[in-house]
């Protein structure tokens, strides 16, 4: 429905989004309006599409979905729009002075003969011109939100592209449409592409022919791609734009010729059946990934091959005399491995004693009087490796002090801070994509000692690149795989049916063969879904963890979210919440970050700081609905304070996805496990649920499904070349 009114005052405002809350005075009545409503000020009119919803506090309010501002209709109103502020050069007095004057034709002199407003006492001939291009200025921005809604962009996009394009943005968009898509923003590129083929664009112009190239190699990204075939995307493009494959040939030549792509061409040697073929192919990488990727194969060749000046003398005594536990032979041999050589990688999967290496190195380097950096890429897993080694740990964005950038496509020249250290080991870093791991190079100085400590078994980093594995693949840094289950750990169900599941085993029928002596481990049958739900109910409690393949579904995290917290955290009378969305979040609520969000600050004792990011989790301690605020303590104490907007970064977590959980290690959790979509019904997958655990795992569902994901070990494969970078250097 539509409301047209005047907005008598602004309650909230967010200053980053343009989230509004205000009163709206329409029809004799007053109405509270929210919404995002950039360009908005008190005393504008306007014309609102929306709903009216109610409120569990603050009762009915009109949901704004879209919005425009209209020319006031009575002098009266367009005399408190003109003294509201906005229009640079007019305060209360001067408006009651110019609406007096001219009456009705107001608008039309501060529009279009701005010298007659210098009959009027203390306006000067200047003073004339700047109220016009003021109000010019503001007269497009009112344009602006209706204008780009035919696009399907939001209203809290608007405002970031006026920023962007400034003055005469609507004549810019008019001339070139895809410079929506140039923006970094999330529009739709279908609907921009179909608005630029409505005003005469021809389908084989090189300008949208160059965009639809770059559109297919960004949504390659989106699924960990940094480089496309050069034949798979001249089809897909053809396919994307209606045109024909030579003419995606000639944008790919004009792309390359303004440097926006790379084409990189790979001479490789095949192995099939025994015998040995040279393969030659064109990979298209955006100019940015093709940099990035480089920059990673050079600099970490260039701190492997520099001089081992961290070289521990006569090692052997010294790990004795410095280690409580009596390391294997495999374990030795990874220590020495790290002593010869800047660069190491140890993977392994759980109870193989990588954090027994860690804690030999971390004890030999601080004998020697260095300082040794821990690190790892998210806030669970940075937590994790300090109970583990008694020693401070931080996240990889805090150490190198990244600051603000977009999360699809950070800024590869961006200046991180240098890391002070000796020794450097970062933990979980399957999760680590391209991206990170530039920025991690660029703050480390030759000579320091880097250690890569992961698990290569695990999923994939969710950002683009395949940075572990194909620094394993490459054979170009020293790396070792540590494969045996110590005694203490083979004692665990939980550790054993891990690695049964990561070698293709079934463990159910393994499972009477089993040397595991701590029962751990309980897998209950059950093929229906509700009562799957009933059990996971009567099962948890404030330590458990619900960990899921899927987010849709009677098992998905949405589900049972919803029903964990109705069961678990009810609405109760003293207890404040907030609607947002479609979600409800209660003061006792769990909840999770889901992206980066590096303005927010937080306090944890007396110490200060500046970010949360994404998969970092924590609960809800107060809602404060008068402010507009909502007090957040996370799992490693810091307290962040929300405004009501920043909702959108934050979900429940009484259950969350696989792919959230990794890198976090949770002492109970429960993994229910029935039909979902195949490409989450993959080995990699549940091995990845099942070592989230550590002191109990409680799988619920199908034998049968289980039994399918084990022998699914089919794993997307990532189209990178870091490996092929790497095989190259020096060849």
């Amino acid at each position: 429905m539509e409301l047209i009114g005047e907005i008598e005052d602004i309650i909230y405002k967010n200053d980053v989004n343009s989230y509004t809350i205000a009163s709206l005075y329409s029809d004799s009545t007053d109405t509270i309006i929210v919404g995002y409503l950039p360009f908005v000020n008190k005393g504008d009119n306007v014309k609102l599409t929306g709903k009216f919803v109610n409120h569990p506090e603050y009762g009915e309010q009109f949901k704004v979905e879209t919005f425009e501002k209209i020319m006031p209709e009575s002098l009266d109103s367009l005399e408190r729009y003109l003294a509201n502020g906005s229009i640079k050069g007019i305060g209360p007095a001067t408006a009651k002075k110019i609406v007096k004057k001219f009456r009705e034709a107001t608008i039309e002199i501060i529009k279009n003969e701005p010298e007659e407003l210098t009959k009027i006492k203390g306006i000067t001939k200047e003073k004339a011109e700047e109220i016009s291009i003021s109000f010019i200025e503001n007269f497009e921005l009112w344009q602006i939100v209706k204008y780009l809604e035919k696009f399907g962009i939001t209203p809290a996009s608007a405002n970031t592209i006026y920023k962007k394009l400034g003055l005469n943005t609507i004549d810019k968009i008019e001339e070139d449409p895809y410079i929506l898509c140039d923006l970094s923003l999330k529009v739709d590129f279908a609907q921009i592409d179909k608005m630029a083929l409505s005003i005469g664009v021809e389908k084989s112009n090189l300008r949208r022919i160059g965009i639809g190239i770059k559109h297919a190699l960004n949504l390659a990204s989106i699924n960990g791609h940094s480089c496309v075939l050069e034949g798979n995307l001249i089809i897909y493009v053809s396919k994307l734009l209606g045109i024909q494959e030579d003419d995606v040939v000639y944008g790919l030549k004009d792309l390359k010729s303004k440097e926006e792509i790379v084409v990189e061409t790979r001479e490789e040697i095949e192995d099939k059946d025994g015998r040995k073929n040279l393969s030659i192919t064109n990979w298209i990488y955006l100019a940015d990934y093709y940099a990035i990727e480089k920059n990673i194969a050079n600099k970490i060749i260039g701190l492997e091959q520099y001089e081992n000046i961290k070289q521990i003398k006569r090692l052997e005594s010294k790990i004795e005399k410095v280690s409580n536990i009596k390391l294997s032979e495999k374990q030795k041999e990874a220590v020495e491995i790290i002593n010869d050589n800047n660069v190491a990688i140890i993977t392994g999967g759980p109870g193989t004693g990588k954090t027994t290496i860690i804690k030999t190195i971390i004890d030999l380097y601080k004998e020697e009087g260095k300082k040794v950096v821990l690190c790892a890429p998210t806030g669970r897993a940075a937590k994790r490796m300090t109970e583990a080694t008694g020693e401070e740990s931080k996240t990889l964005h805090r150490l190198l002090e990244i600051g603000k950038f977009a999360d699809e496509k950070p800024d590869p020249e961006m200046e991180v801070t240098p890391i002070d250290g000796d020794v450097v080991i970062i933990d979980e870093v399957s999760m680590v994509d391209m991206f990170l791991m530039n920025f991690v190079l660029k703050g480390i100085f030759k000579g320091t000692k880097l250690i890569l400590v992961g698990d290569t078994d695990q999923l994939p980093s969710v950002g683009p690149g395949s940075v572990l594995k194909d620094m394993i693949d490459s054979k170009r840094i020293p790396y070792i795989t540590l494969n045996k289950i110590f005694r203490q750990a083979a004692k665990s169900k939980i550790i054993v049916n891990s690695h049964k599941v990561n070698d293709g085993i079934d463990f159910f029928e393994e499972d009477k063969q089993s040397q595991a002596t701590i029962d751990d481990f309980i897998f209950l049958p059950e093929q229906n879904q509700i009562k799957v739900q009933e059990m996971i109910l009567n099962m948890y409690s404030k330590d458990t963890q619900i960990i899921t393949p899927t987010k849709k579904g009677e098992l998905g995290t949405k589900a049972l979210n919803k029903l964990l917290q109705e069961k678990y955290n009810p609405y109760e009378h003293y207890k404040s919440e907030k609607k947002f969305g479609e979600s409800v979040f209660r003061e006792g609520d769990k909840v999770m970050q889901t992206k980066n969000n590096y303005d927010i600050a937080w306090v944890r004792d007396l110490e200060r700081g500046i970010g949360i990011f994404n998969g970092e989790m924590g609960q809800i301690l107060q809602i404060d609905n008068q402010e507009g605020k909502i007090k957040i303590k996370f799992d490693d104490d810091k307290i962040a304070i929300y405004e009501v907007a920043d909702l959108e970064q934050i979900e429940h977590s009484y259950a969350i996805t696989v792919h959230k959980s990794q890198g976090s290690e949770f002492n109970e959790v429960i993994f229910p496990i029935l039909n979902a979509s195949t490409m989450l019904l993959t080995r990699n997958v549940l091995y990845t649920g099942m070592t989230r655990a550590k002191n109990k795992l409680i799988m619920i569902g199908s034998q049968k499904v289980i039994k399918y994901m084990i022998n699914n070990a089919i794993t997307k494969k990532r189209n990178t070349g870091l490996k092929y970078k790497l095989e190259m250097i020096g060849e």
